[in-house]
């Protein structure tokens, strides 16, 4: 614990100060060894054999370290430091100070077991290594956050997971003038660009895991810090410069990339990002556990191509961008409608059987419509492709334009239009959620013999929601057939290596946060990423992905981006126990020690 003098300066107990210095020496060190060779031979990814110029991994552990070093200096007390550590607590000096640890023992790990031993490594690498071990045991010294005893105090914060919100009052951040809070903002969203831009075009699987590392102890402590708390006041209060920054930040992406490769990626990330988004009305807002979703992509898809133009379609007409777009949207509706009137009179696991099985049977029958098990109105497995690229008042999807001196291929054209229709439906998710029938799913989802008693129709109203999100599935489709150039019946399965299915859509929105506008689109953006990039694992992939997720849902089951009411219910045990005949404070919650 820190006291302060009769300057109201922070005075640091020695023993806590030793650790601090031995903290940010193990740091300096850690960042110095970044920069010097850690392997003789550049058989190993990135070329870790230049001294003076950190590549590869070595960059990770120096942003490690140097992250290490600010909240080192924030827990010191050195003004202009202090905003970054709003909770004024040890715990986000620890979580860089394991992240950077991770970062570079997985990298000398990789280096031996690729290289096959340690003796391949130089001493930059041996030194990297000691001094990232002694940086964090020096942050294990350090005092953190613990709770009160609640036989002696009347109030009781229970033990919180490691990477969950900061404990306790946050300080009061300095006042600032409006323009310096937007700019933050600005700042905020421009760094989330470049680390996004650097995440999806990692080159190899090594330096991607090392990403996953390092960002996800620095998001933690990030968010142990308070910081993310600070910044949402702040978006808040300037709402619309948020919208417009993150917008502007999101258009920006095909100027970061060189090539294709990566804007093609970042272009399907989208498509399931809003597919996702999709399906958080049904399964995040009304409670409707949809197993076959992703037929409804695929309904939008196939309209689309058969009207696209194509010479392998059945019908030979060629609709316009907008009637296309309506002409799938309206088929999916039309799809949601017929499954889901029959069926939403069933609950739970009924309704998730039903559900799969339309999924496959969409799938099944796409397959059978070649003119020989049926009609020939699909090409069967063949599935139809050479869908002609996008033209919309004269502009070429398919070409190669120049814009402010930079030449974008036609993925980038897509990305923006994409781009377009992931905001169509965030915005379309935003006042369905908050509009008078979103408050009718939430009720059904919470109890939906109350809701009922209370009035409301519950049928109609989980009808309205399986129709929405089966109509911003086949949007997405429509989209998704002219990147694809080809339609196939194997692209909308339940399960499959590389989403989208309808269990990497479940996934994504139970992972990023059910309910959420944010939730889905991270989840989403993860867990296309992450195995896309996990290929070297092979067989192994599912395994760590698996892994990941069960420790996930344990640590933090109410997803990344928490629904408030989730993240009470996933948490009861973690609110504020209070003994029988203590009064809690205002404003707070709480349960009695004989409920806890």
């Amino acid at each position: 614990m820190t006291t302060q003098n009769h300057e109201n300066t922070p005075v640091i107990p020695l023993p806590e100060a030793g650790a601090r210095l031995t903290l940010a020496v193990g740091a300096l060190a850690t960042l110095a060894s970044t920069f010097l060779s850690w392997t003789y031979t550049t058989d190993f990814p990135g070329d870790l054999t230049v001294t003076g110029y950190p590549g590869g991994l070595q960059v990770l552990t120096l942003a490690g370290a140097i992250l290490t070093l600010i909240y080192a200096l924030a827990g010191h007390g050195i003004r202009g430091f202090r905003w970054l550590n709003p909770a004024g607590n040890n715990t986000p000096l620890l979580l860089m100070a394991l992240g950077t640890f991770a970062t570079t023992w997985f990298t000398v790990i990789a280096i031996a077991i690729e290289l096959g031993g340690l003796v391949n490594l130089d001493p930059g690498g041996f030194i990297a290594a000691a001094a990232s071990l002694i940086t964090l045991l020096a942050a294990l010294a350090l005092p953190l956050p613990r709770d009160t005893d609640p036989t002696t105090t009347p109030v009781k914060r229970a033990t919180t997971p490691l990477f969950g919100t900061a404990h306790g009052r946050l300080k009061q951040p300095a006042t600032l003038n409006s323009w310096a809070e937007i700019g933050i903002i600005i700042a905020v969203f421009a760094l989330g660009l470049w680390i996004a831009a650097y995440g999806i075009q990692t080159p190899y699987g090594e330096l991607f895991v090392g990403y996953l590392i390092i960002t996800g102890f620095a998001f933690g402590a990030i968010a142990r810090a308070g910081l993310t708390t600070r910044l949402q006041a702040l978006t808040t209060k300037h709402r619309q410069v948020t919208i417009g920054a993150a917008f502007a930040a999101a258009a920006a992406f095909p100027f970061t990339q060189n090539t294709d490769e990566f804007t093609l990626l970042a272009v399907s990330i989208l498509i399931f990002a809003t597919v996702a988004l999709g399906l958080n009305v049904v399964v995040g807002l009304a409670g409707l556990l949809d197993l076959g979703y992703v037929a409804f992509l695929g309904v939008g898809a196939y309209t689309a191509a058969l009207v696209s133009g194509t010479t392998a379609s059945t019908f030979h007409v060629t609709f316009p961008f907008w009637a296309a777009v309506l002409t799938g949207a309206a088929a999916s509706l039309i799809f949601g409608v017929l499954i889901g009137a029959p069926t939403l009179r069933l609950r739970g696991d009924y309704l998730a059987i039903v559900t799969l099985g339309f999924g496959e049977i969409f799938r099944i029958a796409m397959g059978n419509l070649d003119g020989t098990s049926g009609p020939n109105i699909t090409n069967g497995p063949n599935g139809i492709p050479n869908i002609p690229d996008l033209k919309i008042l004269g502009f070429d999807f398919g070409a190669t334009h120049n814009i402010l001196g930079f030449t974008l291929g036609s993925y980038a054209n897509y990305f923006w239009l994409m781009l377009i229709c992931t905001a169509l439906v965030v915005t379309i998710f935003a006042r369905a959620g908050n509009s008078r029938i979103g408050r009718a799913w939430v009720a059904i989802r919470e109890d939906e013999t109350a809701a009922t008693a209370m009035g409301i129709n519950g049928f109609r109203v989980k009808l309205i929601a399986f129709a929405l999100g089966a109509t911003l599935a086949g949007l997405a489709g429509t989209i998704q057939a002219h990147v694809q150039h080809t339609v196939v019946p194997e692209m909308y399965v339940f399960a499959g290596p590389v989403p989208p299915s309808s269990a990497f859509l479940l996934a994504a929105v139970i992972l990023g946060g059910m309910g959420t506008i944010t939730g889905p689109l991270l989840g989403a953006t993860l867990l296309y990423v992450i195995p896309t990039k996990l290929q070297f694992l092979n067989d192994y992939q599912l395994l760590f992905f698996g892994i990941a997720l069960v420790l996930l849902m344990r640590f933090r089951p109410e997803g990344i981006v928490a629904n408030k009411r989730q993240q009470l219910e996933y948490h009861e045990t973690d609110q504020l126990a209070v003994p029988e005949g203590a009064t809690l404070p205002e404003g707070t919650v709480g349960v009695s020690k004989a409920g806890a």
